[in-house]
């Protein structure tokens, strides 16, 4: 059974959309772990979700309002530049709001909400052509962007306070930050959803600033990590019937305890 299943099409569809989305969350994973930026990530899915909620009632694909309300969210946190407990407590209080008017949405709606609700899980073996296109599509807006910003970007992440003498546009740099986190976190969303999406953008980064501390060399392990998770996720969950979020959350966590424990026997 499990060798049939390898052979499947929607299996390999679902590979490559995975890998896809690993390579795109480990590579700005490495940026929102340096700015402490973690709890943004987990605002920006759940308001996804709400923006899914929304498409539902308006009827139009729910996709594309997950897309929408993450890049909302993303726009206002980027325009707000907070830092420490003051960004905390924004992003807090537009998460309690955005979740309010979520639950709204879903009593507003008479239908089968079923597409908004899987969103909360993820789907990765639902993956169709068309959804793989357009994964791939936003993951090369979000590494051209990436690529194009890196040195700024690593340089305001390091030490803002020089970054901004030099003339860097700290702003700009973070309303750009936090809208492609938003694209990045609406395709994660996709394959482990709403709840777990942390587990693909902020675990493997952190496991990789425990390994090292140079830059490049924490994004590839980051970008490795958030592969390895999601292709072994996905086909371990062919050979045993459980959820392939949990597989790959787990096997992202054990990295992060082994980082952990690498990172405490060298001192």
């Amino acid at each position: 059974m499990f060798t049939q299943l390898l052979a499947e099409h929607f299996v390999h569809t679902a590979l490559w959309a995975g890998a896809v989305v690993a390579v795109v969350s480990g590579a700005i994973g490495v940026f929102v772990v340096a700015r402490g930026m973690s709890f943004a990530v987990h605002a920006i899915s759940e308001l996804g979700f709400t923006g899914a909620a929304g498409a539902l009632v308006a009827g139009i694909d729910p996709v594309l309002g997950m897309i929408g309300g993450s890049l909302v969210v993303g726009l206002v946190l980027g325009l707000l530049s907070l830092r420490g407990r003051e960004r905390d407590s924004a992003i807090g209080a537009v998460l309690a709001f955005g979740l309010g008017v979520g639950v709204l949405f879903l009593s507003l709606y008479q239908g089968y909400a079923t597409e908004a609700t899987n969103l909360l899980f993820g789907s990765i073996v639902g993956v169709g052509g068309g959804q793989l296109r357009d994964l791939a599509i936003v993951a090369a807006v979000v590494v051209a962007g990436l690529a194009a910003l890196y040195r700024p970007l690593l340089f305001s992440s390091v030490d803002p306070e020089i970054a901004a003498a030099r003339g860097v546009p700290l702003r700009a740099l973070s309303v750009a930050l936090f809208l492609l986190l938003a694209l990045t976190t609406a395709e994660a969303i996709q394959v482990v959803g709403v709840l777990l999406v942390l587990t693909l953008v902020i675990t493997p980064a952190a496991a990789a600033q425990r390994l090292t501390g140079r830059p490049g060399l924490a994004l590839a392990l980051g970008v490795g990590i958030a592969l390895v998770s999601t292709e072994g996720g996905i086909v371990l969950s062919l050979a045993q019937p459980w959820p392939t979020s949990f597989f790959i959350s787990a096997i992202s966590f054990a990295f992060y305890l082994t980082a952990r424990l690498v990172d405490v026997r060298r001192g």
